[in-house]
């Protein structure tokens, strides 16, 4: 009797949820978020987490570096957890950035199953039809748990790929006893003062957002001129960077070896955790304010491994040790109730609604404009300043040299005549 009632109310979800279904040969169904809460409650209370046991499944799972809680400083060990539970192997890697998971996975490289990329990227993807659309009778808990506020974004109206992991925003890290103030601009990171002493995101999106606000832009450029602006100011900025980083960011930070820097808020969390002397404010020219979500690729080999690993995720505590041990805001109500006092009231971690009325979302950039960002971003990282101020030196000491040359040529040639 119990199955046939669970099994009416999972029809009860899919019939709840079938607006926006896009089908590719099998059930596929997109969320509407707080509706049929009775019906997911009883498909996550009768979820059979042991069906593909003893079936030999190696799930293979790709996220940010320092992005999961995976038994640091006795914390839970989420995947070691999620094999316990479902006997499924978890093979587990990271990236640094977007642009490298994206690049990785469009080669045809590696194959994966779960990843977690940002918004724009998502959107990216999707427009390219690298994912798949995820089954949400497979994870009730999302649908039990993820606020509403982070559902049916722009970068995936309907979430029909994606379930949101965490949200938050981009500020400017600095050390406070190698500053002369609290920055409060993007300027900043150009200021003269902290040459040397100035880190910059080495990925392209994020790095041109900046310079696209700090000129008075949306972070989501229109025009090609959009971009040449921003592409003047990165170039300029070389002169101030020490160096181009992502995951480097904490030991340089940590380490005192450097003054500022760009960074997602949660990262900044740990940093300031392990050096106090470390800061982080939001510029005045506005900021980004990003979802990273639990995708599932359109060539993953073990997808319904896939939903189960995102539902397990969206288990309440398994969303709050993830968001205890990376400091990145949850979007899991459940997870955020239990969140303590100190995390849940830090302005770093979670914003007030003001603070978020000067944010904006990345959206997905046109052909045109994405190809002329990822060219202009390659212009930057092979701009040679050094090399660019000595070219018309060189060219003229070059010049200086052939007319001695030639007169040299010339007046040889001429005593040959005389002598003649």
């Amino acid at each position: 009797m119990k199955r046939i009632i669970s099994l009416m109310m999972a029809v009860c979800l899919m019939l709840a949820m079938s607006v926006n279904v896009r089908a590719t040969g099998g059930l596929l169904i997109s969320p509407r978020p707080d509706t049929e809460k009775l019906a997911a409650r009883q498909l996550a209370e009768d979820y059979d987490w042991e069906r593909l046991k003893g079936q030999d499944v190696t799930l293979n799972v790709f996220n940010w570096g320092e992005y999961m809680s995976l038994g640091q400083d006795g914390a839970m060990h989420v995947n070691k957890e999620f094999e316990a539970l479902t006997g499924i192997k978890v093979n587990y890697q990271t990236f640094d950035n977007n642009e490298g998971m994206y690049t990785k996975l469009k080669s045809g490289g590696a194959n994966y199953d779960v990843i977690i990329p940002s918004d724009y990227m998502i959107a990216k993807m999707i427009k390219e039809d690298m994912l798949q659309p995820l089954d949400w009778s497979q994870i009730p808990n999302a649908t039990l748990y993820i606020n509403e506020r982070y559902m049916d974004l722009e970068y995936d109206p309907g979430n029909v790929y994606s379930v949101p992991y965490t949200w938050g925003t981009v500020g400017i890290i600095y050390n406070t006893t190698l500053v002369d103030e609290a920055p409060d601009s993007w300027d900043a990171l150009w200021d003269e003062r902290y040459a040397n002493d100035i880190l910059m995101f080495g990925n392209s999106r994020d790095a041109f957002a900046i310079a696209l606000l700090k000129n008075g832009l949306s972070l989501n450029p229109k025009t090609v001129e959009d971009i040449e602006i921003a592409r003047e100011d990165l170039i300029a900025q070389k002169d101030v960077v020490q160096a181009y980083v992502n995951d480097e960011i904490f030991d340089k930070m940590c380490g005192g070896e450097a003054a500022l820097a760009p960074y997602y808020a949660g990262d900044a969390l740990t940093m300031m955790e392990e050096n106090p002397d470390l800061s982080f404010a939001l510029p005045k020219e506005g900021t980004n304010l990003f979802t990273d979500a639990a995708v599932i690729p359109k060539d993953a080999k073990n997808v319904e491994a896939a939903h189960m690993y995102i539902n397990f995720l969206n288990e309440t505590d398994v969303a709050l040790a993830n968001a205890e041990y990376i400091y990145y805001p949850t979007p899991h109500t459940g997870a955020y109730e239990l969140l303590d006092e100190e995390l849940k009231n830090n302005l770093v971690a979670y914003p007030t609604d003001e603070m978020l009325e000067n944010t904006e979302v990345f959206t997905t950039l046109s052909d045109e404009i994405s190809k002329e960002l990822d060219t202009s971003w390659s212009d930057i990282r092979s701009f040679n300043q050094s090399s660019n101020d000595l070219f018309v030196p060189t060219v003229f000491l070059i010049m200086v040299i052939a007319i001695v040359a030639i007169n040299v040529i010339r007046s040889r040639q001429l005593k040959n005549r005389i002598d003649y």
